[in-house]
């Protein structure tokens, strides 16, 4: 295949068995990653073989063909969607379809890449990011990512903030971790002008650690926060799973990310794809379809009957939960399904 667009196809909107309309594709380039967060991976990984990920061409393709059904908003993650190699040449393609059936392209990062990379992301088109920062503790950051360096991720972040990208900064609340520092971070995004969500670990994946010893409620964080900040509530969507208060006068929301005490899959408009082209209808099943093998067989209509079929199999509702003894809910990582 070249780095041609896919050819023009009869329009099918893309609708799951409940009734949901699909508009928001997320996108895992890579399941490689510079860093080894505790609550995302085990230390020692073992990562796929470059020869089975989907060509940057083919993940083009099926992501021009989502836009061709009715996908409006795409997020490339990973991993680190940075590391991987020529990553420019697709967020280019995409950017192309900014304003012209997508209305946003972003993508999610560590930042550890973003001061080499900051300007052409928005050459390309891209204009918000959403940065993983658990902590803006130096020697606590490296604790939690293993091995990361604060300073390098911080100036990925000045970079980004001077070449003009608005920046959300996602931060998993960790029991033990970094619960403490919540209130000092969302302070630091007001002072900085960017955005806070704040997420719930999630059990996906076999990690090192005990995710129940982790685990922090976001009803207990908000309650702290609110006899800090004045919070408001604000209608404010981005097409993902977060509910927003605006901080005061400032110009920051918070968003929570709560799947587990607060389920928000009812309103779910989103799907995934990973790195070896396999899509996955929801973050906390196993029913996934062949794409690369569609439309590698069967060209753009083997494509479509894929996506058809995996849309039919969609589940109302995750199944996350947390306990002692309780096994993940899906036995590959984050990084194998993206952010």
């Amino acid at each position: 295949m070249t780095m041609a667009s896919a050819p023009p196809f009869p329009d099918q909107r893309l609708v799951d068995a409940h009734g949901r309309a699909i508009r928001y594709l997320r996108i895992s380039v890579t399941d490689r990653c510079d860093l080894r967060c505790r609550y995302c991976m085990a230390e020692q990984m073992t990562f796929l073989p470059r020869a089975k990920l989907l060509s940057l061409d083919e993940i083009a393709i099926i992501a021009e063909r989502f836009m061709a059904r009715g996908v409006t908003k795409i997020r490339l993650s990973g991993g680190e969607p940075l590391v991987r190699r020529d990553v420019g040449d697709l967020v280019r393609r995409l950017g192309r379809h900014v304003g012209q059936g997508l209305d946003e392209l972003t993508m999610t990062t560590n930042g550890t890449r973003l001061a080499q990379y900051a300007d052409e992301m928005v050459a390309a088109g891209i204009r918000r990011i959403n940065v993983s920062l658990d902590s803006l503790d130096a020697d606590r950051f490296r604790f939690i990512t293993r091995h990361g360096d604060l300073g390098q991720v911080l100036g990925g972040i000045a970079a980004a903030k001077a070449a003009g990208l608005a920046i959300k900064i996602n931060m998993v609340a960790l029991a033990g971790l970094n619960e403490d520092e919540i209130g000092t971070m969302l302070q630091w995004c007001v002072d900085e002008g960017h955005d806070l969500s704040l997420i719930e670990t999630m059990p996906l994946g076999a990690i090192d650690e005990d995710r129940v010893d982790r685990f922090v409620p976001l009803t207990r964080v908000f309650e702290a926060l609110a006899a800090r900040f004045p919070l408001a509530r604000d209608p404010h969507r981005t097409g993902g799973p977060a509910r927003y208060w605006r901080v005061g006068e400032s110009a920051t929301r918070l968003g929570l990310i709560s799947p587990l005490t607060a389920n928000f899959c009812d309103g779910c408009n989103r799907v995934r794809l990973t790195t070896e082209g396999t899509l996955y209808m929801c973050l906390g099943h196993e029913d996934r379809v062949d794409l690369k093998a569609a439309l590698r067989d069967g060209g753009i209509p083997g494509l479509d009957a894929a996506i058809d079929q995996g849309l039919m199999r969609k589940p109302a509702r995750h199944d996350f939960t947390i306990g002692a003894g309780a096994a993940p809910a899906t036995t590959r990582h984050m990084s194998v399904t993206g952010g």
